[in-house]
């Protein structure tokens, strides 16, 4: 894709998006239409990608394919993936496929297709500061284009009204195996860079995978497939209790609703933070066809008598790590209901540990007089998704998948990616320019009123108990 130059008009524009993944690709491309906003996005990747060291053959995207970017707010978008699936000549193999559940191969497809094809995409275009201008009513966006090679070639700047932040998350590794992670030729990898090592992974002698969510259980069924009946040769350790289902019967999905979300925004901070550390399964627990696919395999290999040479032990912390000559690596892990602790020798290690938030100081040390902290020192974010600024600041910055402690277990799903991306071009345009349901669970969060839906019959309210002392 051909990158225009990189200095930007002087005039400011209504909205800068900065990051390109599927949650900022979604707001471009549900605001593709409205012909009153002038609005870029910046990435500072040469092109879109998702999650590729993860994008094993057969591994499925958690949610339906109707969680795309813009169907849940708008199913008659040209960017829909039925849409994609049209352009591919691909609607009646899908239609006989009958797969709710696409692979993750085909979700990236999909969005590289919308990437390529949506205009107001900069790729290879790093933000380096965003500040308040008081003086033009606009922030300021510094980027620098980036060369061929990532090198820096021209530096550039943008004004604009708003700005939506969406740089996403970044891989997490625990910090007694980040020496060996970050070392040069050490088999001590993260997951998102498993495809990547693959086939020297099936090669190694003994592997470790450390995770118990879904990443790890990915990466251990393909490296089980790829090892011989009798000599796998693996380790699956984890530190939750269980290799635990993740929660998906249909009332505990709800919680990836817009009523849930706003339901948890209204919860004061300390309840808020002790909900997101207690419902570690709804969205960190493995998919039951995963885990059936893993029990498949042990079992099948074994039908001849014998056990696999496989150890799957939950409950594991991994305490210290080290390097055993030049070759292997030494885990001293702990077992916490045990209180019990042992090493492990081994040639390689996936460190399938998850995500974290990308910080957002560097690119906000500009506004930092103008933020407004919780107790715990994060920002503030509304229900809108607008970070709370100073009053004297009057454009907004919104974020994407950076609002986990305010918005809930929703933030990083995919399957809310459309609604976020239409309240927020609803806040910005000042209108319902994407009329959004006021209801979307059976389930009611909380004892109080539910505002009413026109045209709906009346419901009975639940009023609060009164402790009778009986």
């Amino acid at each position: 894709m051909t990158n225009p130059p990189p200095h930007e008009s002087d005039a400011p524009r209504d909205l800068v998006g900065i990051g390109i993944g599927p949650f900022n690709l979604s707001l471009a491309a549900l605001a593709h239409p409205l012909a009153e906003l002038d609005t870029v996005f910046y990435e500072q990747r040469a092109g879109f990608d998702w999650h590729p060291g993860l994008l094993i053959d057969g591994a499925t995207v958690q949610v339906p394919f109707l969680a795309d970017l813009v169907t849940l707010a708008d199913p008659v978008s040209r960017w829909s993936f039925l849409n994609y699936l049209k352009s591919r000549d691909r609607l009646f193999p899908f239609y006989f496929a009958e797969r709710f559940h696409i692979q993750r191969a085909e979700y990236d497809s999909y969005c590289r297709w919308v990437a390529e094809n949506l205009p107001g995409l900069r790729f290879s275009h790093q933000v380096d500061s965003v500040r308040w201008n008081p003086e033009r009513d606009a922030f300021e966006v510094d980027f620098t284009g980036l060369g061929a090679e990532g090198k820096a070639e021209t530096l550039g700047r943008t004004l604009t009204r708003n700005v939506v932040l969406g740089v996403g998350t970044a891989p997490h590794v625990p910090e007694p195996l980040r020496p060996l992670a970050e070392a040069p030729g050490v088999p001590v990898i993260h997951a998102a860079d498993y495809l990547a090592h693959r086939d020297a992974f099936h090669a190694a002698g003994h592997v470790t995978v450390v995770g118990s969510g879904q990443s790890g259980a990915e990466v251990f069924l393909d490296l089980l497939r790829h090892r011989p009946s009798g000599r796998e040769r693996l380790h699956w350790i984890g530190r939750s209790a269980a290799f635990a289902p993740m929660e998906y019967s249909k009332l505990g999905l709800e919680h990836f609703t817009p009523d849930y979300t706003r339901y948890f925004h209204a919860l004061g901070e300390e309840v808020r933070d002790g909900l997101v550390t207690s419902q570690w399964q709804l969205h960190k627990g493995i998919d039951a066809e995963t885990i059936s696919a893993i029990h498949d395999e042990l079992y099948r290999r074994s039908l001849h008598g014998g056990w696999p040479d496989a150890v799957l032990t939950p409950g594991v912390r991994v305490r210290t790590a080290g390097r055993v000559a030049t070759t292997q690596v030494e885990l001293h892990l702990d077992h916490e209901q045990q209180g019990t602790r042992s090493r492990l020798v081994t040639d390689a290690v996936v460190l399938a540990t998850g995500y974290r938030e990308r910080p957002l100081d560097r690119i906000l040390a500009g506004l930092e007089p103008y933020l407004r902290l919780d107790s715990s020192a994060r920002p503030r974010v509304d229900e809108s998704y607008r970070l709370v600024l100073d009053p004297c600041v009057t454009g907004s910055v919104y974020v994407q998948n950076a609002e986990l402690h305010t918005h809930g277990v929703g933030a990083p799903d995919l399957g809310l990616a459309a609604w976020r991306s239409a309240t927020i071009l609803n806040s910005l345009t000042g209108k319902e320019t994407y009329p959004l349901p006021r209801r979307t669970a059976f389930t009611t969060f909380g004892l109080q009123e539910r505002p009413r839906v026109p045209e709906a019959r009346e419901a009975q309210v639940l009023t609060p108990l009164v402790d009778s002392g009986q």
